[in-house]
């Protein structure tokens, strides 16, 4: 009886010393184990950046610690995947297209003005030195007639020459190449043939010479025609003129200009993006906004190369003979003019444009992955394919719905 009561004692000590071994070695390990999975803070930061193995309570303020997170280099690889762009790779069955290697014919809609035309002024020159008696013309851009009086000049050179050329009528008529020198004098200074034959009949001088209009036309000063034509597009037809009576002009200087309504341009302004469309030579239909139902129909003279700084565009121009179409400087028109563009054509929206990149969807087995290529014009919701992709190619009819956004769209290398 003593032998078994030994025993039982002997297995229970065993039993207690194995549940005491397993409960401090069990404790240990999951400590260990949550030491380093997470760590604990106070969440009022009372003792700074101190951070505890286990939970408990702040010895500062009492509360309950709060467990934290891993840092970055902590977590898993494994997640790398999640955060990677979605969009180089797309799974899915989805609407397909291929690029057409066709002809696209456009018509583009110009904004244009009428202006005058710089190469049809003609200049309106003092021929002899002296003062400006008297004006005939009120305010810049005045109308005026041909042979209509501008202004008139007192000359004492012209008295001069006058009353030389009537002592040698007089006193020595048959030196007729003194006579014929002297009336072809008085003829450069301005006088006609008809006063000429007054003064020799008279005998009387006059200091006086009248200078007549050349040519019908716009009377300005000797401004620019840039200033011109600002001045005349927004509306001040009235200025004073820049030469008053009594100012003294000097032989062979321009007095006015005199610009002609009946040779005008229309200029037209051009996108940098449709410029590729325009050449000389090409039919242009103008309409005016008197006559929206009309139009005519001409060539386009010249393509301005250099880019306006105003407004971003480039200009073309036609020459237009005003005598019967009546189009006033200032007058606003529309020019139509049709294009045709060979070329390998896809639906703008198969294109992601990312600036630099343009991007489309490629059909490839089981998704569609995304294709880097090079693009031209633009017209009537098309684009021009220059690289990247042929005719047969399958691509996704609608990019901009396999993305979520185009920021997120990564290139490599083996994609383009």
């Amino acid at each position: 009886m003593k032998k078994l009561l030994r025993i039982g004692l002997l297995v229970l000590v065993i039993l207690i010393a194995a549940y005491s071994l397993y409960q401090f070695t069990g404790n240990k390990t999951e400590a260990v184990i949550d030491a380093h999975v997470h760590s604990y803070a106070c969440p009022m930061q009372c003792e700074g950046e101190k951070v505890y193995a286990r939970p408990g309570s702040c010895p500062v303020c009492n509360m309950d610690l709060v467990r934290l997170d891993l840092p970055e280099k902590d977590k898993d690889a494994s997640a790398d995947p999640l955060v990677e762009p979605t969009d180089s790779f797309v799974a899915g069955e989805f609407k397909t297209l291929t690029a057409q290697d066709t002809v696209l014919i456009s018509e583009l809609t110009l904004p244009g003005i009428v202006t005058f035309n710089p190469d049809a002024s003609v200049n309106i020159a003092a021929r002899v030195s002296g003062r400006i008696e008297k004006l005939y013309v009120n305010y810049k851009y005045q109308k005026v007639s041909k042979g209509q009086k501008i202004f008139d000049v007192y000359s004492p050179e012209l008295l001069t020459e006058q009353q030389n050329y009537i002592y040698l009528i007089s006193n020595d008529p048959g030196n007729t190449s003194l006579i014929q020198s002297a009336k072809q004098k008085l003829m450069l200074y301005g006088m006609s043939g008809g006063q000429i034959r007054a003064l020799s009949e008279t005998k009387r001088t006059s200091p006086r010479i009248a200078v007549f209009s050349p040519a019908a036309g716009i009377i300005t000063s000797t401004e620019s025609m840039n200033a011109v034509g600002a001045a005349m597009n927004t509306g001040q037809g009235t200025e004073q003129l820049s030469v008053k009576q009594g100012d003294y002009v000097s032989k062979g200087e321009t007095v006015f200009k005199l610009l002609d309504n009946n040779k005008v341009w229309a200029v037209f302004n051009i996108s940098q993006e449709d410029q590729h469309h325009i050449k000389t030579g090409q039919t242009i239909r103008i309409f005016s906004e008197l006559e929206k139902n009309d139009f005519i129909e001409t060539k386009i003279d010249f393509v301005e190369t250099q880019l306006d700084p105003a407004n971003k565009t480039n200009r073309l121009r036609v020459n237009l003979r005003n005598e019967k179409l009546k189009f006033p400087v200032g007058l606003r028109l529309t020019g139509m003019v049709q294009s045709s563009v060979p070329g390998l054509w896809i639906p703008q929206e198969a294109l992601v444009d990312l600036g630099q990149k343009k991007i489309v969807f490629l059909k490839v087995e089981k998704g569609f992955k995304t294709k880097e290529i090079s693009t031209g014009v633009k017209t009537d919701g098309f684009v021009q394919v220059i690289g990247g992709l042929t005719f047969s190619d399958s691509i996704a009819r609608n990019a901009q719905y396999l993305t979520d956004s185009e920021s997120f769209i990564k290139i490599t290398e083996d994609e383009k």
